[in-house]
């Protein structure tokens, strides 16, 4: 099993953190290649971003179909690319949000979202309405820091568990998704962090979820309906 992922920026500053993570991530047969983009934006914080990304990230879609890929993951919690690239190949392809999300609506009747910065938020709310799970959303809260600052882990880390207890006393989720796959690493330690604090709550990293998911639907040999995404009719593009 070979899967291809996707990181939809054109700065390698996560590439070898993807490539690291990857590894503990999926089973020991499965072949991960990690990609970024040759031409788009630096990071994905808004919908223009979101946009810049999206024909690069599909051409590098159907390379890696072509290249013998059995699926593709979009890397970003905005899912950027997502939905396209299920109309133009014929293997899988799975989001970090959609997948965090549908993992957090199994384990919990709650759950709220940390996330970076307030542009993204309505980014999380629209994917959480597709999806129908905008009842189970209690919340996006978000840490004020940049994906391009998420590096810095100790801040990243501390801000999130502010960010999270607060979500558990106030909004009153029940399981906690990391809201950048950015936050790579980091879901564990806060868990434990919670759990020493009283709150036994799931703390979803997108990553690891879009991983296994894909992993599955692969080993499923299932992908995308063609009733609902449809190849694109042949037409002039220029």
């Amino acid at each position: 099993m070979k899967i291809r992922v996707i990181l939809p920026t054109v700065v390698d500053v996560f590439v070898e953190e993807a490539i690291q993570e990857f590894k503990h991530y999926v089973s020991d047969a499965v072949e991960v290649q990690v990609r970024n983009l040759d031409y788009g934006p630096a990071s994905v914080e808004g919908e223009y971003d979101e946009a810049l990304c999206v024909p690069n990230l599909l051409e590098k879609a159907i390379e890696g179909e072509k290249e013998g890929c059995d699926g593709i993951i979009s890397l970003c919690f905005g899912d950027p690319g997502v939905k396209p690239a299920r109309e133009v190949v014929n293997i899988p392809v799975v989001g970090a949000g959609e997948a965090s999300m549908l993992y957090a609506s199994l384990l919990a009747r709650s759950f709220s979202v940390v996330t970076v910065l307030p542009n993204v938020v309505p980014m999380i709310e629209n994917i959480s309405k597709k999806l129908g799970l905008h009842s189970k959303l209690a919340s996006v809260r978000y840490v004020n820091i940049p994906v391009l600052e998420l590096v810095d882990k100790k801040k990243m880390e501390d801000s999130l568990f502010e960010e999270m207890v607060r979500a558990i006393q106030e909004d009153k989720a029940h399981a906690l998704v990391l809201g950048c796959t950015g936050m790579m690493g980091v879901a564990t330690t806060l868990h434990e962090k919670l759990k020493d604090h009283g709150y036994d709550v799931p703390v979803i990293d997108p990553s690891f979820a879009s991983a296994k998911m894909l992993e599955s639907l692969i080993a499923m040999n299932v992908k995308q309906s063609r009733l609902t995404y449809m190849p694109p009719t042949q037409k002039l593009y220029k």
